[in-house]
């Protein structure tokens, strides 16, 4: 088994600068560091467990199949914010049949992110026999 120490998503947008504005101003994502200079320099938000690293540029945009699961604390009050910033919201925070709200938003790029409250009572939140 290979022992990860840390982990990060790359993404590569079509307009590099475009993404930073949207990561680090409109979600807010805090930066861990930053590289390199001019417009395609990267920087590398914290993600929760992770990281998110913007940085490159490419021709076009991430496959669909690219999503982001961005777990809060309170998807109702996310979505205030977002939308104050300026973030166009797909769908507002609705609860699911599995017991998550979740809220979907898309990058300027067309990520897909979903933005997920996970209630106190639900399983995540617990692990059996311990």
């Amino acid at each position: 088994m290979v022992h990860v120490l840390s982990s990060r998503t790359l993404l590569r947008p079509t307009d590099p600068e475009r993404s930073r504005v949207f990561y680090g101003e409109q979600l807010g994502l805090a930066v861990y560091r930053e590289f390199g200079t001019g417009p395609e320099r990267g920087t590398v938000y914290f993600l929760g467990g992770g990281f998110l690293e913007v940085s490159g540029r490419s021709d076009s945009p991430p496959s669909p199949g690219l999503q982001l699961w961005l777990q809060v604390a309170d998807a109702q009050a996310a979505h205030e914010q977002l939308a104050a910033r300026g973030v166009e919201v797909a769908r507002p925070p609705k609860k699911e049949p599995w017991g998550l709200v979740e809220m979907w938003i898309a990058d300027p790029d067309g990520v897909m992110i979903c933005v997920v409250e996970v209630p106190e009572d639900h399983p995540i939140r617990h692990r059996p026999g311990i």
